[in-house]
């Protein structure tokens, strides 16, 4: 019989629909494995098709916007938001607008048009997430600023634009609603109970070891009990942590999570499209005991159709315990 799950932190349910019982082997999407094809304006020798990079990672002996780099950070060509200008909030009668104001920034992982973030050498991953944290860091500084979203668009039909792995961050003047309520579920959760769900629902994961996918010393991998979509994946660090920074000045062990999740989908699944995202406190409170920093992992593998769009449920064909069972016993 199906089950309507309802997720914890967000409050939203899902149908888990047992009776279609998908495998990984049900699933058809094309490869999202490179190919080498036409022109590529994230590769070596093209930096010239590119705005000013921002900040990049190469010898000291090589200048900016020139090969020799490993990682390069750039403004996006055709940004969502723009840098410049104020943000103008005014009312029209009961609707609210202001300027498009943000940022939209590129994060060229690796020079390698072959590579991805599953093939990279582990330091090359350890990178990518100091970019991150580096340009959060930096872009919190203008008080415009209430929010810097990360994500990555793996594959053309996950949304990406460009074959050459990389990935994306948008500096917003309000708080995503998606993160607004993630953290209004958790702070209801601590006033009453005087816990953080993220931290109960670890404990409570680590005993039951139903939907662990893996683990390291510092960060856990799961399979969320209400996933809105097959093999939707949830890393997290294991120990309280409000906002998105490094451990001990080190982002290597969740370099080691966040790839060997990748490595396992890429097996269970071969080589699937997915989008991830990072969802972390905001600016004006990132210091608090209720809320806890994650990235969701989503492989993009069913549509959304009328039902979804009309009721906000979504229907996932694969309980969570059976994708985290595969996951967990793919060899990487």
């Amino acid at each position: 019989m199906p089950e309507l799950r309802r997720d914890p932190i967000s409050g939203r349910w899902v149908i888990i629909a047992v009776e279609r019982g998908k495998r990984p082997s049900d699933f058809t999407s094309v490869s999202q494995k490179r190919k080498l094809k036409g022109f590529c304006p994230f590769c070596p020798g093209n930096e010239y098709t590119a705005p000013q990079e921002i900040i990049s990672f190469r010898p000291p002996n090589t200048a900016p916007n020139t090969p020799g780099w490993t990682l390069r950070v750039v403004p996006n060509k055709f940004p969502a938001l723009q840098i410049h200008g104020d943000l103008n909030k005014r009312g029209e009668g009961v609707y609210d607008k202001m300027n498009g104001i943000g940022a939209h920034e590129v994060i060229i992982e690796t020079p390698d048009h072959l590579a991805s973030l599953s093939t990279l050498p582990l330091k090359a991953v350890e990178d990518v997430l100091w970019a991150y944290y580096l340009r959060i860091t930096d872009l919190k500084k203008d008080v415009r600023f209430k929010y810097v979203l990360v994500f990555k668009n793996e594959g053309e039909p996950a949304g990406a634009s460009i074959e050459h792995t990389h990935s994306q961050l948008i500096a917003l003047p309000i708080v995503p609603h998606i993160v607004n309520e993630e953290m209004n579920s958790a702070k209801k959760y601590f006033e009453l109970r005087d816990r953080c769900i993220f931290c109960d629902i670890i404990a409570q994961e680590l005993e039951s070891d139903k939907r662990v996918i893996y683990q390291n010393e510092s960060y856990i991998v799961l399979s969320p009990f209400a996933p809105r979509e097959p093999f939707e994946i949830w890393i997290l660090p294991k120990s309280h942590e409000s906002y998105f920074e490094p451990q001990g000045k080190s982002f290597s062990l969740l370099a080691d999570a966040l790839q060997t999740t990748l490595k396992k989908l890429d097996t269970v699944l071969e080589f699937p499209p997915y989008n991830y995202v990072l969802h972390t406190s905001p600016f004006q409170n990132e210091i608090n005991d209720y809320y806890h920093w994650h990235i969701e992992i989503i492989p993009k593998l069913t549509k959304t159709a009328g039902f979804e769009w009309g009721s906000g449920f979504f229907i996932n064909p694969t309980p969570p315990e059976e994708a985290a069972k595969f996951m967990r016993e793919a060899k990487v």
